[in-house]
Order: C-alpha cells, then structure tokens, then sequence
C-alpha cells in the first residue's frame, strides 16, 4: 500500500494503517526531536505526541498533502510548546539560529523548505540596517567587533541589532505555529 492509500485508510481509524506510518516515520521525527532536546526520554515523549496528534486529527489529513512535512510541523510545534513552557530564551535563539544556519539532512529529508523561505522572507522584511547586521552575523560569521570595526558603530549597538533581530524572528515563527496549527 503506498502512503496516499496508508492516509486515505488512516483517516477512516485503520489502526493497521497507522501502525504502519508510525513505524515509517518514528524515527525520522525522533531524529528531529534530538536535534533539540537534551534528553532521549524528552524526545521519545515528542515522537508518542507527536503520533496522538496524528490519531486525533486524521479527519483532517489530506492525503496529497506532504506527511513527512506535515510531522516536521507538528515536532516542531510540540517543541516549541515544551521549551516554551520552560521559557528558555537561548534555547529560541538557537532554534532560529540553526535553523537559518544550517540545512540540516531532516529539512531535506521531509521536503520542509519553506521554513526556511519563510525565515528568510522574515530577515528581508527586517530594517536594512538591522538586516545587514544579522547577515554579517549569522551568514558571514562575523564577530559583534568585526561588525561594529567594518560599519564604524559601536559593539553594543550591534548587540541591540542582532538581539532585536532575534526577537522580530522568534516572534514571527511562534505567530507561524499558532497560525498553522492553533497551537
């Protein structure tokens, strides 16, 4: 049975199907969870949500639509939700930061390339000044000195920049998951 047909019977409460898409794709939304969560019992506890959730709302699954895409989205969210709950900001900072940094095998794995256009639409939509700060920072990794030596500024006004910058980000992205999902 291919994954249209798995979604399709899915939706209809076939557990079977659902066993199935579940040990598909486990590990796969394991592996994400690792790339943030500290501990293998914090990302265990991710995969079974993440799966409940799908159970809960396999009415709504669309079977032409992206499910790898769509557990990336869900793990996502869920590990956003957690680390919010413990509102850890450097933890924000590093989500935003990999995630502009990095094109990690996972995004490519399950096709989520519009995460990243989205951040990168966020960037451009952010002051010029700021936006070539945040660039010089996180694309050409420059130091706060280097940044402030070539653009004749001070260091702290590079701080403020890059942290504001951060700030317009992970605000957009959280707004994205209660946007998509309710959250």
């Amino acid at each position: 049975m291919d994954q249209k047909q798995l979604l399709q019977t899915l939706k209809t409460g076939n557990k079977d199907s659902f066993t199935l898409l579940y040990q598909e794709y486990w590990s796969q939304v394991y592996n994400f969870s690792r790339l943030y969560l500290t501990t293998r019992e914090a990302a265990e506890e991710v995969v079974q949500e993440v799966f409940v959730k799908v159970w809960e709302t396999r009415e709504f699954i669309r079977e032409d639509d992206n499910f790898k895409g769509l557990l990336f989205i869900i793990t996502r969210n869920l590990i956003f939700n957690q680390s919010r709950k413990n509102f850890n900001e450097d933890f924000y900072k590093m989500t935003v930061l990999s995630t502009l940094e990095q094109s990690y095998d996972m995004e490519a794995e399950i096709e989520a390339n519009n995460l990243r256009e989205y951040i990168d639409q966020l960037i451009s939509d952010l002051p010029p000044q700021r936006q070539l700060i945040f660039n010089m920072s996180r694309k050409e990794n420059l130091s706060y000195k280097e940044i402030a030596a070539q653009l004749n500024i001070s260091e702290k006004t590079v701080e403020n920049q890059i942290s504001s910058a951060i700030k317009f980000l992970r605000q957009n992205l959280i707004l994205l998951t209660v946007f998509l999902f309710g959250q």
